[in-house]
């Protein structure tokens, strides 16, 4: 991609530089109990919907019954998470359903791997763990054809006066941001300093999410719809002057003009799109995963997704 070669708009040294991982205030000698309300702190930070951080909090206290919620974190190793799982199948007693076994195989493997990557253990006792033969589903996303016809309504509406709905879904295809990221851009976050190669920078104005930030290279082509929106609707402050429902709302009628499916183009699915795009043109997975903004744990299971997406559109 070449980003670094590419001189923003703002020098970098005047940007505010990206926070490393903060080491969360535990040890090796803390136990599993100690550490759930660090690790649902960071799950809410990576961006872990409410229902996940919920399970996963929930599948690392049933670990601690069986191993002891005071356990020491540093004295847990791949066995003992072996044993757990062959108790959850066979010895608990109460029935563990493919999909629930799978999902607390991840649960291990984020949970062990963010206290592995933030420093705390000096090994990762997940990273062994026989892996669930059960698959969590893969998303049903909008086709390349149906991609085409969504973008040729919204150019049809851009004609007639509303460029809002065309600028978003080429903004989503191109760059995979999310929708909390959109609906905090603001017009100077468009680095135009090189017309023939612009950039996107994403900010957060949290400073534990500042490891999140990135700049990713935008259509030149997109500039031209931006300027047009930006005539039409003038934002005060942030890029889209509506609320992140409204956003919502803009997908939905796009795809129901379209004849597809109610959620076929959500902020997700196109998020998906815009990454799978990016593995078939040969980008490097990790360039897609800082172009998503994840941190190398979040990104294990987008990768293996992706590459399924991959082999599933092989098959006849």
């Amino acid at each position: 991609m070449n980003e670094d070669e590419q001189t923003p708009l703002i020098p970098e040294s005047a940007l505010p530089p990206a926070a490393p991982k903060a080491r969360p205030p535990l040890s090796a000698d803390a136990s599993l109990q100690a550490t759930l309300g660090l690790f649902g702190q960071y799950m809410e930070e990576e961006g872990f919907s409410e229902n996940t951080r919920k399970a996963f909090i929930s599948d690392v206290r049933l670990l601690g019954k069986f191993l002891g919620i005071g356990q020491p974190i540093g004295e847990i190793g791949t066995q003992n998470l072996n044993d757990f799982l062959n108790w959850l199948l066979f010895e608990r007693g109460v029935p563990c359903r493919p999909k629930s076994y799978s999902r607390r195989v991840t649960t291990l493997k984020v949970f062990f791997g963010w206290l592995y990557e933030t420093g705390v253990l000096y090994f990762d006792p997940s990273s062994a763990v026989v892996q669930s033969s059960v698959s969590s589903p893969l998303p049903t996303l909008p086709t390349e054809d149906e991609i085409t016809q969504s973008l040729a309504i919204t150019a049809g509406w851009r004609q007639k006066g509303d460029a809002r709905p065309h600028l978003l879904l080429t903004l989503l295809l191109d760059t995979g941001v999310k929708k909390g990221e959109a609906m905090a851009m603001v017009p100077n976050h468009v680095d135009r300093s090189d017309p023939d190669g612009p950039f996107l920078y994403i900010r957060y104005k949290n400073p534990r999410l500042r490891y999140k930030e990135r700049k990713i290279s935008l259509d030149p082509a997109w500039l031209e719809v931006f300027d047009e929106y930006l005539r039409q609707y003038r934002p005060p402050d942030t890029v889209f002057t509506c609320t992140a429902r409204n956003l919502e709302y803009i997908l939905h009628d796009v795809a129901e003009t379209a004849g597809l499916p109610d959620g076929r183009l959500s902020f997700e699915n196109l998020r998906w799109v815009s990454a799978l795009r990016d593995l078939r043109g040969g980008v490097e997975p990790d360039h897609i995963r800082e172009r998503l903004g994840l941190s190398r744990i979040s990104w294990r299971e987008t990768k293996a997704k992706l590459f399924r997406l991959t082999d599933a559109e092989k098959l006849p």
